[in-house]
């Protein structure tokens, strides 16, 4: 029985129904393997049933499902310690939550009550989620239109150009928010010398910082958080999707004085510090660590985009091959709706990113053969596309 007899149509949906996955490859119903580039939208970063997530979640289910923040848990405890050895310096606070657009709502409201000042500036191409305060710092039109009028106040400024932002600061600007690599727009990378150039303009003007690093943290880039590839940290850094290795989990990490404004009572959530969300969390930031699938993330990523760029050498419908790490992107000169449902055929899981981008998001324990697996699925679905088209 089809699901969409029970859902709204809310959801882009391809032709595939998953049963089971190990590592950077599913199986769905009819036990046919695929590679998987998609990995849940960046959220399976340790792997499918990493062992170490499985068996945490088995013996935290065993002991305690529930635990409230109104009362103290060792689980807890444990995994803040191991988050804190690997946070970046003066980012000393935390608070939970659920999700990546709810730790951006938590990000907005403590750097509005720490500033005083309901001014934001966001970025052109920028994607934070689509609750009303991440929808209003997230740039495109079509998710904000039918949802106007969004939070006062808020202005995007091209990403990339500092002159831009210094222009758009006014005295009502109290935060700054940005993805030291934009993903939902297509995986842009800043040019250089821009992420250090904003923390700068914001110490200058007092304003708080916010990365959102919901998509490009946890070792995503070869770096365990995005900005230290620009030696850069902020004053407040969303965490969300694989934190937990696939169970649900929000972080809001600051740094204490924007925190430390926020009264008791003024913001919480039910489920916050959930004791099987912090066991997963505990696990998969343990193999983040102890199997290197940071520097994994690094060494294999580079392998991918040299395979990829020389399959932009090889087909004219390539416009170009970016990214860092294991978040890279390859943008056509067509829609790609086409490449990803004949890659499906091919045993192959991709995501877009607007119309023309492939984007990829597999595991950090994906190895050099899948790598390749996965090259010669897109190589062959690109030949026939350009068959089809005609190109040479």
């Amino acid at each position: 029985m089809s699901e969409d007899l029970y859902l709204s149509h809310i959801y882009q949906r391809f032709p595939i129904s998953i049963a089971r996955g190990k590592g950077a490859r599913v199986w769905d119903n009819s036990n046919k393997e695929f590679v998987d580039c998609m990995g849940g939208y960046g959220v399976a970063i340790v792997g499918h049933c990493n062992e170490r997530v499985v068996q945490a979640i088995k013996e935290q289910a065993d002991k305690l499902i529930v635990c409230h923040m109104s009362l103290f848990n060792e689980t807890r405890l444990k995994f803040l310690t191991k988050l804190f050895s690997l946070t970046p310096p003066g980012l000393d606070k935390v608070f939970f939550s659920n999700s990546g657009a709810e730790a951006v709502e938590a990000a907005l409201k403590f750097s509005r009550k720490f500033s005083g000042k309901n001014g934001i500036i966001a970025m052109k191409g920028a994607y934070h989620g689509k609750t009303f305060g991440a929808l209003s710092v997230t740039y495109n039109n079509k998710y904000r239109s039918s949802f106007e009028p969004l939070l006062e106040g808020v202005k995007f400024v091209p990403y990339g150009q500092v002159s831009k932002l210094e222009e758009a600061i006014d005295d009502k600007t109290g935060a700054v928010i940005l993805e030291p690599i934009q993903g939902e727009t297509g995986i842009i990378v800043p040019p250089d010398g821009f992420i250090e150039k904003v923390r700068e303009i914001c110490n200058r003007h007092h304003l708080v910082l916010i990365f959102d690093e919901i998509q490009s943290g946890l070792g995503r880039t070869g770096k365990m958080w995005a900005g230290q590839n620009w030696d850069t940290v902020p004053d407040v850094m969303c965490i969300a999707k694989g934190v937990a290795g696939g169970i649900p989990m929000g972080l809001t990490l600051t740094k204490p004085e924007i925190i430390e404004y926020i009264k008791m009572g003024e913001h919480s959530s039910t489920f916050s510090g959930n004791p099987l969300a912090c066991a997963a969390g505990l696990a998969t930031l343990e193999s983040l660590t102890e199997d290197k699938l940071v520097e994994k993330a690094c060494k294999i990523g580079t392998i991918f985009k040299e395979n990829l760029l020389r399959l932009q050498e090889k087909h004219r419908i390539i416009r170009e091959v970016r990214g860092l790490g294991m978040m890279l992107g390859v943008e056509m000169r067509f829609d790609v709706r086409d490449l990803l449902l004949d890659a499906i055929n091919e045993g192959l899981l991709m995501l877009y990113s607007g119309r023309n981008v492939i984007r990829l998001l597999p595991p950090l324990v994906m190895d050099e053969g899948t790598v390749g697996d996965a090259v010669d699925i897109i190589d062959k679905v690109i030949s026939a596309e350009e068959k089809r088209r005609n190109v040479h």
